[in-house]
C-alpha cells in the first residue's frame, strides 16, 4: 500500500531532503510541496504530512493536519515539553491520527543522546554545547533541549545539576537545570558536545553531522513509523530497539 505524503516547507533544506527521500521510496508517494505562499489545504491529497517549516509556523501546520484527519510527522525544531503534553492531552483518545516529533534525523545523534541519558546518572556538573549553521533560527536546538531533558528524567532523585553563576547570561540557556549554550556558524552542519565534570575528570561526548545525507535513514525509519502512528511519539529512540539496533 502506499502512502501519500505532503511536505510542509518543502523549500527549505530539509523539506527538499525529505521530498526526495519520499520520490525514491516504492511505498510513498509525494502529491503536495507547499511552501510559505501555499494554503494549508492543500495537504489534504495526502495521508500523512511532514512539517518541516519553522518554530513559529509547526504549530498551526499540526493543529491544521490532525483537525482534518492527517498524521503527522515533524521535523521541525521548538517543540518543548510543555507543548508535547498540550499535543497529547488533545490527541488522548483519538484513535484516528497520530504525531510523530523528531528532534534530529541522525542515528549517531539518538546513540549520542542516549549515552548523555546514561552518563548523567553519574555526574552531578553537565553543560550542553551545541552549534548549528548560520541560518538556523531557533536556539537552543530541539537536540539539545530533548538531550537535557532526557538526562534530567534519568537523573531520578539525584536531583538538578550542579551549574553555579546562570544568573550570568553568558552561562547559557537552563533547560531542565542543565545549561546550554548555542553556536551559529557558518561552514558547520550540526555538533553537539555534552560535557561532564566530575573529580578529577571530563568526560565529553560528542556527535557532529558531517552532511545531511546522515539524515536520510532516520528520515525513512519515521515516515513509516508517522505513516500508522497513533497517539505522540517523540524522538527517534522511540522507533528504535537500541539493545538489538531494530526498528520497533
Amino acid at each position: 500500500m502506499t502512502t501519500k505524503v505532503a511536505v510542509i516547507g518543502a523549500t527549505g533544506r530539509m523539506g527538499q531532503l525529505v521530498s526526495r527521500i519520499i520520490g525514491a521510496a516504492d511505498d510513498f508517494e509525494l502529491v503536495a510541496e507547499l511552501d510559505s505562499r501555499a494554503p494549508l489545504a492543500d495537504m489534504l491529497a495526502a495521508d500523512l504530512a511532514v512539517d518541516v517549516t519553522l518554530p513559529g509556523v509547526s504549530q498551526k501546520v499540526v493543529d491544521y493536519a490532525i483537525a482534518n484527519g492527517l498524521s503527522v510527522l515533524v521535523g521541525t525544531s521548538g517543540w518543548s515539553s510543555e507543548r508535547i503534553a498540550s499535543l497529547e492531552s488533545r490527541l488522548s483518545g483519538n484513535d484516528a491520527v497520530g504525531v510523530v516529533i523528531i528532534p534530529n534525523f541522525s542515528i549517531g545523534s539518538v546513540l549520542a543522546s542516549t549515552f548523555a541519558t546514561m552518563a548523567a546518572r553519574f555526574y552531578d556538573s553537565i553543560e550542553i554545547v551545541e552549534t548549528h549553521h548560520a541560518s538556523k533560527v531557533d536556539s537552543p536546538s530541539g537536540t539539545a533541549v530533548r538531550t537535557a531533558e532526557l538526562m534530567s528524567a534519568a537523573r531520578g532523585r539525584r536531583g538538578p545539576v550542579v551549574a553555579p553563576h546562570t544568573d550570568q547570561r553568558a552561562r547559557g540557556q537552563q533547560v531542565a537545570s542543565i545549561p546550554i549554550h548555542s553556536l551559529r556558524l557558518r561552514g558547520v552542519v550540526a555538533k553537539q558536545d555534552v560535557v561532564f565534570g566530575g573529580n578529577g575528570e571530563v568526560l565529553t561526548l560528542s556527535h557532529e553531522t558531517i552532511a545531511p545525507s546522515s539524515y536520510e535513514a532516520g528520515i525513512l525509519l519515521a515516515l513509516r513509523a508517522a505513516s500508522t502512528a497513533r497517539g505522540v511519539t517523540v524522538g527517534l529512540d522511540r522507533l528504535i530497539d537500541l539493545t538489538s539496533g531494530q526498528q520497533t
